[in-house]
């Protein structure tokens, strides 16, 4: 484990994985400071999401450290960013520092490879996507979908499903692939249920 220094970005239900990308639009004055500083520094942004809608808000300990590996600087101080994970972060204490945007002493995670998923787990993650995509009305492209590892198949969901803010960070505290991919499942199966004619129940 390694012990470092991070700013952070927090944002309900951005969720960032290592070996996945998050694309971002930084436009709040406190998020272009930290974009800059980034820039000027060592590119790395914590992403983090908060724990409730207090100001500042508490923050879930657990998040993802990501690498700005595109930047698109607008005329009037906007950013278009696109982080690249890097490691996951467990967050040992918040810093008092100057800055607009927050800091904090944080732990990393080795970024290990993940372990494939056996081949029931990917048929069963497949199917009820596929279901849940046909109750959402999502047009997928599933021949895409068969194409894609299984690291970028589980992550790619959790990153774009739209499961509430504990949910989303149930899957990112996940401790393997396949705890993930499995808790995916429930989720599809919690969130994609509806009564009747009504639509799917989702937050």
């Amino acid at each position: 484990m390694t012990i470092t220094r991070l700013s952070v970005f927090p944002l309900g239900g951005a969720l960032l994985f290592p070996r996945m990308h998050l694309p971002l639009h930084i436009f709040e004055p406190r998020y272009r400071a930290l974009v800059s500083d980034a820039l000027a520094r060592d590119r790395r942004i914590g992403m983090v999401q908060p724990r409730d809608a207090a100001n500042p808000p508490a923050l879930f300990e657990v998040g993802c450290v990501g690498r700005i590996a595109d930047v698109e600087a607008l005329p009037d101080g906007r950013f278009n960013v696109v982080l690249e994970g890097l490691a996951r972060f467990t967050i040992l204490r918040e810093l008092d520092v100057a800055t607009p945007f927050r800091q904090v002493e944080a732990e990393l995670e080795p970024a290990d490879e993940a372990a494939p998923l056996a081949l029931g787990e990917r048929a069963s993650l497949e199917m009820e996507a596929r279901r849940f995509a046909d109750v959402q009305g999502y047009a997928v492209d599933w021949e895409a979908v068969t194409q894609l590892d299984d690291e970028s198949l589980v992550n790619g969901i959790a990153q774009i499903a739209p499961f509430d803010v504990a949910s989303k960070q149930a899957l990112l505290e996940a401790p393997t692939l396949a705890d993930r991919a499995g808790l995916i499942v429930q989720l599809m199966q919690f969130f994609g249920r509806h009564d009747g004619d009504d639509a799917a129940t989702l937050q």
